[in-house]
């Protein structure tokens, strides 16, 4: 009985490995399902060459065309004066600006002015016996003499023997010393060289002032300017009063420019070159951060695509019955996000938005606006209605 159960397990296990054998065999025989062939859709854009303008981006701070750093040449105390000298308080031109007490100064430069008169004086008993000819110009002279005026020009010599006997009399040495004292005389009032507003203020009135002492700026808000570095590529097509549009980093406020000058030398270091932009407004300030604009030169039978498009071979992606091909084109002008190519037919169609993965031979299909096409089949439907 035994022997007979043993054989009946023994067959049935037979039995069941052909079974499952067969399974792994039809299981492996089973067709792969095939997957399904993913058609990209792209951005395209047809092509038609136009005058492309190369703009060059700048950006820089504006600078007073018209400043003056104020330095004290003379010592006193400051004396307060009708304005108050204090950042942002404006002048017109010949104002003065800063007041230094002269009165000692001033006291010395009339008794060189008296010693001078007093030596005119002295020699003309003299000129009236030895030079009876010039007696008269010398006579009117010391007549026009006031000390609390500048000291007039010393009359013309008209012969070799005035020159000598008036030299001699030092008269002429008392003279340009007095002339001096006068001009350092000056230096103890400052005067607006323009009209213009105080940006800087590093004194207070009465205060000591020190001979070379800086004490503000000064400048012109009328006239501004602005430094630019751009590349030494752009040399030759900088030109002095080419117009240039700015604008402020919020975009809010757009403002006309002009280039006023062109270094004339290129930064070694830097490799780039300096121009200055002068711009008018009265909304600008010293200081003020803007971009420019420079309108360098056109570009004929070009067209303008974002750089992202453009191939490091120096190619393009095109678009020929919804295969992407490659065109070999010139770009002649690169900027922070554009590229301006050349060779490139009219009619091409072109990427207009880089596509991941994208290579020549690549099945494709153009995007096409759904508002486009139901406008269009709209218009259908009505011209079919009438």
């Amino acid at each position: 009985m035994r022997n007979i159960i043993l054989s009946v397990l023994g067959i049935l296990l037979i039995i069941g490995s052909f079974l499952f054998a067969r399974y792994l065999i039809n299981n492996k025989t089973k067709p792969k399902p095939v997957a399904a062939k993913i058609v990209k859709t792209v951005f395209t854009d047809t092509i038609l060459n136009t005058t492309v303008p190369i703009v060059i981006p700048a950006n820089g701070s504006l600078v007073a065309k018209r400043r003056v750093e104020l330095y004290s040449e003379v010592q006193g105390v400051f004396k307060s004066g009708n304005k108050l000298f204090k950042p942002g308080q404006e002048y017109s031109q010949g104002e003065t600006l800063i007041r230094i007490d002269a009165s000692e100064y001033y006291a010395s430069v009339q008794s060189s002015k008296s010693n001078l008169y007093n030596s005119i004086a002295a020699i003309m008993p003299d000129l009236k016996l030895d030079f009876p000819e010039v007696f008269q110009k010398w006579q009117t002279y010391l007549n026009g003499f006031d000390l609390n005026k500048t000291t007039p020009k010393l009359p013309e010599m008209s012969s070799e023997k005035e020159n000598y006997f008036i030299t001699g009399r030092g008269i002429v040495s008392s003279y340009y010393t007095v002339k001096n004292l006068e001009q350092r005389l000056v230096k103890y009032n400052i005067r607006a060289p323009f009209s213009g507003i105080l940006t800087e203020a590093l004194a207070t009135e009465g205060s000591l002032i020190r001979s070379g002492q800086k004490l503000g700026e000064f400048i012109d808000p009328s006239v501004y300017e602005m430094e630019v570095a751009l590349s030494k590529t752009y040399a030759s097509l900088l030109k002095v009063g080419e117009k240039v549009a700015l604008n402020n980093l919020e975009n809010t406020e757009t403002f006309t420019g002009v280039v006023s000058r062109v270094n004339g030398s290129i930064d070694a270091t830097t490799q780039t070159i300096t121009a200055f932009i002068e711009v008018k407004n009265d909304n600008l300030k010293e200081g003020m951060y803007l971009e420019a604009n420079l309108n360098a030169k056109e570009e004929s039978n070009a067209i303008e695509i974002d750089r992202g498009l453009l191939l490091e071979s120096k190619q393009i992606y095109i678009l020929r019955d919804s295969i992407l091909d490659v065109l070999d084109v010139n770009p002649v002008y690169f900027s922070e996000t554009k590229v301006i190519l050349k060779n490139v037919p009219n009619g091409t169609v072109i990427l207009s938005k880089p596509v991941p993965g994208a290579y020549a031979g690549m099945l494709v299909k153009p995007f096409e606006d759904k508002k486009e096409n139901s406008a269009i089949s709209s218009e259908a439907k009505s011209n079919k209605t009438e």
